[in-house]
């Protein structure tokens, strides 16, 4: 027996069907408190991460806006000028022409170490066990070799007075005894090329093989019985399933080769022209340590931070649109 307050007049009362009982208010799920703790364990990772990539951008903005010259050497602290360094940047002809220089040597080096990478890792994928070791050897090595010690075998190479390049022209009738290949930029530039593809290969190579081998053999073996030829294979379907892999080493690899400096360091220091042959990175050194301008050097630095953004940026989206 249940006992019903009286409704206030005017107010209809709901009437549940007879034999039916009356509807109940769904129940509430208790909220759950969410733990604190792992904000707090990760808080100082996050500050010391912060401090130290936030530092070094901080400082290259404020002392980009500074004016150093020779009283600086004597203690003299420099004039704050503002945005001049850039203004005077931007109106120069070479800084130009060294920036088309850095940005067609920066994509020819990404899409050549891209493309070769791939192939290699493609014929990793084909061969057998024993060559397929060979080659990862073989690869690792040259990975893992120091800068400094693979630019001594590569200078020794191209040399002009006693390297095997020239001995080797010249054993097969061509005039090339004492040819300076490192005097002329489009020389310089193709064997600095080749030396900076050739030690960014192994990296890239190993990468897309690593993707390669999640494709399954089912998957292979449909497209074959599809009658997918080699070239049709690769378009298609591994191409396509690696895809995420191939962006994710091409903008890598851009930002790498845009910020290479040692290479080209070593070749000029070998007997090529410094300012034919700069790029972004020596650029820097030059008007930084060469001529004692840190301010220009790092108004040049923060550009070449922008630049590297505004080129990854495309990449980044691609990439945060396959993950969603």
């Amino acid at each position: 027996m249940s006992i019903h307050a009286p409704a206030p007049e005017g107010h209809a009362v709901r009437q549940d069907p007879p034999g039916e009982a009356p509807e109940s208010a769904p129940a509430r799920e208790p909220r759950r408190r969410r733990s604190r703790v792992p904000a707090l364990l990760i808080l100082p990772t996050l500050l010391i991460l912060i401090a130290a990539l936030g530092y070094p951008i901080g400082w290259q903005l404020v002392t980009s806006m500074q004016k150093f010259g020779l009283t600086q050497q004597f203690g003299a602290p420099p004039e704050f000028v503002g945005f001049a360094n850039y203004a005077a940047l931007l109106t120069d002809t070479n800084f130009w022409v060294v920036l088309g220089r850095s940005l067609l040597f920066c994509f020819l080096a990404a899409s050549l170490t891209v493309v070769i990478g791939f192939l290699l890792a493609v014929l990793m994928k084909q061969v057998g066990t024993v060559a397929r070791l060979i080659l990862q050897i073989s690869m690792l090595l040259a990975w893992s070799m120091p800068i400094v010690a693979a630019m001594t075998v590569w200078v020794w190479l191209v040399d002009w007075r006693r390297g095997v390049l020239n001995w080797l022209l010249t054993r097969v009738g061509f005039d090339a005894e004492g040819h300076n290949w490192l005097a002329e930029p489009v020389t310089f530039f193709a064997i600095a090329l080749i030396i900076v593809v050739w030690m960014s290969v192994p990296f890239v190579a190993l990468s897309i093989y690593a993707g390669l081998s999640q494709i399954s053999d089912e998957v292979m073996e449909a497209a074959e019985m599809d009658g997918a030829a080699g070239f049709q294979r690769i378009r298609y379907i591994i191409m396509p399933l690696v895809a995420p892999v191939l962006s994710i080493v091409m903008l890598l690899q851009i930002i790498w080769d845009l910020r290479v400096f040692t290479q080209i360091k070593l070749l000029q220091d070998a007997g090529g022209v410094a300012n034919e042959t700069n790029l972004l990175g020596t650029y820097i050194y030059q008007m930084g340590v060469g001529a004692g301008d840190f301010g220009t050097a790092s108004a040049v630095s923060v550009l070449m931070l922008v630049i590297t953004v505004a080129i990854s940026w495309y990449y980044v989206r691609s990439l945060m649109k396959e993950e969603n």
